[in-house]
């Protein structure tokens, strides 16, 4: 989407329909078409500005979601509920870099990874299919779905058809998941009507080359299409980036008459309209929308349209991702929800979007529409209060030495996580630490001294520079580096982690530092030795147990809590942080188990115990 300007979408106007739009093809498209996917093939073109279904015309009514921001025992659900609401059509992303966790180490089968397994749900529940596969996806996504790994690459030019290393992975991963997509297409007997080429290259670069070589690719791999582009239009036209012979999506804009300038015969459609947006850590609240009158102009001109979302989910483990200026500056980190405000709320619930949408879908439906889909059950659970386990500097993992800090990625190969650096000190001083990405938690002599910060909040101390307290002969100075998501749209895509710059104490540079990888993988954690007495100082494990009596999805309130990291059985469930606005992550009932079920905390300032309470559905 437009992710930089949350556009109040204007009510459309019969002008903005175009000279190009027949009045006849507005009462055709707006009959419905009642084709469903049924296991034969079916022909899906663009012509005469417009979808044709069979040759007959075909009208879009599409609502994206992510089988990867949501529990797969709960795909039929949300599928459903979409359905219900009198939609057609899912639009998927595909993010890369779930599929692919390292160089030609592919997963398309494990949990909420079959993205097949979803596609061929959608048809079996009667639904079309818009996929959205990539490469780049945004997203809200970790790196906008490419996969951190190429950040291992000092040179590296994502989406730039000129930098070797860059499309070898492309073309890797095209031809894996390629074999995968034909036969969902729906001219072979699938739900796939229409496949994205990219996504919004035109609010990041202008060569229309780029393009060209992800749809020859996809062709060299037998998906011959149809094919889109979606994007804003005032940086399609600025750009020249309309690939021809593609459906134009215009995200978060409605000026279609501009639009079928550019496309000619293809048709032109709401490639995104937003009922909710994002929400980042330190926002006041969280964000809605209000696309009501937008919905009715659409419906009653006969517009096909993808609702950006129709069921957002969540960012489990590390996958949010972030926003920042083409500088780096004004860094925006992603809350663990996507609930992003749509009418299918994080848990599954129906919001009064929902029903408010579903009525004005219903007023222009050939038939009823369906039942709504009853919401999954919520659970609670008796507050506890997890007690510290481990301390993470008793279970560092051994140190490489370097002269001078790197990015955990140039330095490990290590694409989340923390990376702590340290080097002994014989004074104090003011410490000026440069190129933090993108939060540092600074101890002298195994003293916490204060934290650094790439956010910048009003609630948060600004600047790169902390006072030292004296020392008593040598000290160690220690930087525990932890990271957010990488930037996944505009230009800063060189997003790198750890510490970048230099660091000085009283204007001179420290050389000869050791830097420790801490990716907080499973294996490490599965390691944990256990503390023994009181912890020293934060950096702390927090183990405890929530005990239930019933099966359900639950939310976990850690409004108690400072900022870290939170385990449910295994389950890295995402990020939490006191900045707000969450307080509370979401955990499915297919995580948990009726009786005793294990919690891991890890805190980056706590080292007392503070409790975890139920808590209601996040949009409740």
């Amino acid at each position: 989407m437009q992710r930089r300007t949350f556009l109040r979408l204007s009510v459309l106007t019969p002008l903005a329909l175009g000279a190009g739009w027949r009045s006849g093809s507005v009462r055709a498209a707006m009959a419905a078409n009642p084709i469903k996917p049924d296991g034969r093939p079916h022909r899906f073109e663009l012509s005469a500005q417009q979808f044709l279904l069979d040759d007959k015309p075909f009208r879009i009514l599409s609502g994206e979601m992510h089988p990867i921001r949501i529990p797969a025992e709960y795909w039929r659900h949300r599928i459903r509920m979409a359905k219900a609401m009198g939609l057609n059509t899912i639009a998927i992303y595909l993010m890369w870099n779930a599929l692919e966790s390292e160089p030609g180490v592919f997963d398309l089968a494990g949990g909420n990874r079959d993205f097949a397994r979803f596609i061929r749900l959608c048809q079996e529940e009667g639904m079309w299919v818009y996929l959205r596969p990539g490469p780049y996806i945004c997203g809200e996504w970790d790196f906008g779905g490419l996969p951190p790994y190429l950040l291992r690459h000092p040179q590296m030019r994502v989406r730039d058809k000129d930098d070797a290393d860059y499309m070898a992975a492309v073309r890797r991963y095209i031809a894996t998941i390629a074999p995968v997509v034909k036969p969902l297409l729906a001219a072979n007997g699938g739900p796939i009507l229409m496949v994205q080429v990219e996504n919004e290259y035109a609010s990041f670069g202008r060569d229309i080359g780029y393009l060209r070589a992800i749809h020859a690719l996809w062709q060299d791999h037998g998906v011959h299409g149809p094919f889109s582009i979606s994007d804003g239009l005032g940086q399609v036209r600025e750009a020249k980036t309309y690939l021809p012979g593609t459906a134009l999506g215009l995200d978060g804009d409605t000026d279609f008459a501009g639009a079928q300038a550019i496309a000619g015969e293809m048709p032109v459609w709401m490639g995104e309209g937003y009922p909710g947006w994002i929400t980042h850590w330190g926002d006041k609240d969280f964000a809605r929308g209000d696309f009501a009158g937008t919905l009715e102009k659409l419906l009653a001109e006969g517009r096909s349209f993808n609702l950006y979302v129709v069921h957002g989910g969540t960012n489990f483990g590390f996958g949010a991702g972030a926003n920042a200026k083409g500088d780096y500056s004004h860094f925006e980190p992603v809350i663990t929800s996507y609930d992003y405000g749509a009418p299918i709320a994080e848990q599954g619930a129906p919001t009064a979007d929902y029903h408010t949408f579903r009525r004005m879908l219903a007023a222009h439906a050939a038939q009823p529409l369906l039942e709504i889909p009853a919401t999954p059950p919520m659970a609670s659970f008796a507050p506890f209060t997890p007690q510290p386990h481990a301390a993470l500097w008793d279970n560092l993992p051994a140190a490489k030495k370097v002269q001078h800090p790197q990015p955990n990625e140039l330095l490990f190969g290590q694409d989340h996580g923390m990376v702590l650096y340290r080097r002994p000190l014989k004074a104090g001083g003011e410490l000026a630490v440069d190129g933090v990405r993108d939060y540092a938690t600074v101890f002298h002599g195994g003293r916490y001294v204060d934290y650094l910060s790439r956010v910048e909040h009003p609630k948060l101390r600004t600047g790169n520079k902390l006072q030292l307290p004296a020392s008593h002969g040598e000290e160690l100075l220690e930087i525990l580096v932890d990271s957010f998501g990488h930037v996944g749209f505009g230009h800063a895509m060189a997003d790198r982690k750890g510490l970048l710059g230099e660091v000085q104490l009283d204007g001179k540079p420290l050389e000869d530092w050791e830097a420790v990888s801490l990716p907080l993988d499973g294996k490490w954690l599965a390691s944990l030795r256990p503390l023994h007495g009181k912890p020293s100082r934060p950096g702390v494990f927090f183990k405890g147990v929530l005990h239930l009596t019933q099966s359900g999805d639950c939310y976990l309130d850690m409004a108690d809590w400072a900022k870290g990291y939170l385990w449910v059985n295994g389950h890295l469930l995402g990020r939490y942080w006191n900045l707000g606005p969450q307080q509370r992550l979401y955990c499915p009932a297919s995580w948990l188990r009726v009786g005793d079920n294990e919690v891991l905390v890890f805190d980056l300032h706590r080292t007392e115990a503070a409790s975890i309470r139920s808590a209601e559905a996040l949009s409740g």
